[in-house]
């Protein structure tokens, strides 16, 4: 085949076929077909349909091109995890690395284990100009540039079920007062407020953060990152620490909340079984309740909006949380050629047209890059689609989910913290002295 064929022809003939699992499938060391030829490059990143089929045509798609030669390897989530840690410890990291920017990046940043891409940025303008204004915040450490953002948005959004909000004759709350009046009307009514998935830990962090943010705004977080000292007491985390016990006093979660798992969707089938009439919960979501709720989202049933404000509150009422893009980092130890042809990647074979455009069709999701509202219009879902697009592009700031944005030492505590504090056996502020113990670890 004649290696100047474009790359739209060959990545859209690629993402044509099928979704399949790929044949570079690992959870052990990269070799054979994951190995980099002499003088090529190499890329490591997630299994996972249909996502994995996406990547694979990629770089495929690159690698038919005059400038390709990057050999790829994709690995189970958690083992890729403890291996990638492992590789770029040892000096034998992929050149392209896949990762989830924040509290993980910047200590490979850090320790100059991965490249400064900000002057490469500087020089190629388009290449940064492109993506969306709020993907770039978790690529930063210390006001320099360590990522690339790529594939898909994925906001923290409050679901609500439409039978059970008309069965009591209530609307979608719009602030926290109303929040906590609601709490109590469906708790009257026989049915749970809010699913939640407290086992999961993780779930109940998206409580925390949007918190957070509506009493302190962003900066109470930022000095949090920043390791301020003392910063988990700030007057502002306290009350939304307050705030969260508030709730769960109130009964606002449903019974049981704590041995109720998100790995098998419990939390999910809350909502759109009518056991529960709210949910706040990634935008991942939304697929497998199509998918497993009947015609919970086909018939109209799920409803969405962005967290309630708070009053008095400091944060934007448009803020959000979740995943603002997956990254990609560059290896310092790899050799200049190597540099090079990743760099020529992030410019001309990551999150093309012909990329986009299958994140939207087969992914179901929300692309990182500017300018998709057409697209979207015409995807199987364009409410929920322009939803979860504006829900990021309309947002003052995008907060990275704290459990990636913290080291993994500090995000280990606070995972058992938040568990503690919904179970009401620490306060506020043993919880502040938990996490102030870790601040900068």
């Amino acid at each position: 085949m004649d290696r100047t064929t474009t790359r739209r022809s060959l990545l859209t003939a690629a993402l044509g076929a099928p979704l399949t699992a790929t044949a570079l499938t690992a959870c052990g060391g990269s070799s054979g077909p994951g190995q980099a030829a002499e003088g090529g490059a190499s890329i490591w990143y997630l299994t996972g349909e249909p996502k994995e089929s996406i990547r694979d045509a990629y770089v495929e798609a690159f690698n038919e091109t005059s400038e390709g030669d990057l050999a790829h390897t994709a690995f189970e989530n958690d083992a890729y995890k403890s291996k990638i840690r492992t590789a770029v410890g040892a000096n034998q990291a992929p050149t392209i690395i896949y990762g989830w920017g924040g509290g993980g990046m910047r200590d490979f940043a850090r320790a100059g284990q991965i490249e400064d891409l900000t002057d490469w940025l500087a020089e190629n303008p388009e290449v940064k100009d492109r993506l969306l204004d709020t993907t770039w915040p978790a690529a930063t450490v210390d006001g320099r540039i360590y990522a690339m953002p790529n594939e898909t948005v994925q906001p923290i959004v409050l679901f609500y079920n439409k039978r059970l909000f008309e069965r009591v004759g209530a609307q979608p709350p719009q602030t926290w007062d109303d929040v906590m009046a609601l709490t109590g009307t469906f708790n009257a009514a026989g049915i749970a407020p809010i699913s939640l998935a407290g086992q999961s830990r993780w779930t109940t962090m998206m409580w925390l953060e949007f918190l957070f943010d509506r009493v302190g705004g962003p900066e109470v977080f930022q000095a949090i990152y920043d390791g301020e000292p003392e910063a988990w007491s700030n007057p502002d985390a306290i009350r939304a620490l307050t705030m969260a016990q508030d709730l769960v006093r109130a009964d606002g979660f449903v019974t049981g909340f704590n041995s109720v798992v998100a790995d098998q969707n419990a939390d999910q089938a809350l909502l759109y079984t009518d056991k529960a009439a709210m949910m706040l919960h990634g935008t991942w979501t939304y697929g497998s309740m199509k998918a497993d709720g009947g015609d919970f989202v086909t018939g109209g049933h799920l409803g969405y909006v962005n967290f309630p404000a708070v009053a008095g509150g400091k944060g934007d009422p448009s803020n959000s949380v979740g995943n603002p893009a997956q990254y990609f980092y560059l290896s310092s130890s790899a050799t200049d050629e190597q540099k090079e042809l990743a760099k020529t990647f992030f410019a001309e074979g990551l999150m093309t047209d012909e990329v986009v455009t299958a994140f939207i069709a087969d992914a179901g999701e929300v692309p990182v890059v500017k300018g998709v509202e057409d697209q979207l219009g015409q995807a199987a879902d364009p409410e929920w689609m322009e939803f979860v697009y504006s829900t990021v592009s309309d947002a003052a700031f995008f907060g990275q989910s704290w459990d990636q944005a913290l080291s993994p030492t500090a995000a280990e505590e606070l995972l058992t913290s938040i568990e503690q504090l919904f179970q009401l056996s620490i306060t506020p502020e043993q919880f502040a002295a938990n996490m102030n113990a870790v601040l900068g670890q």
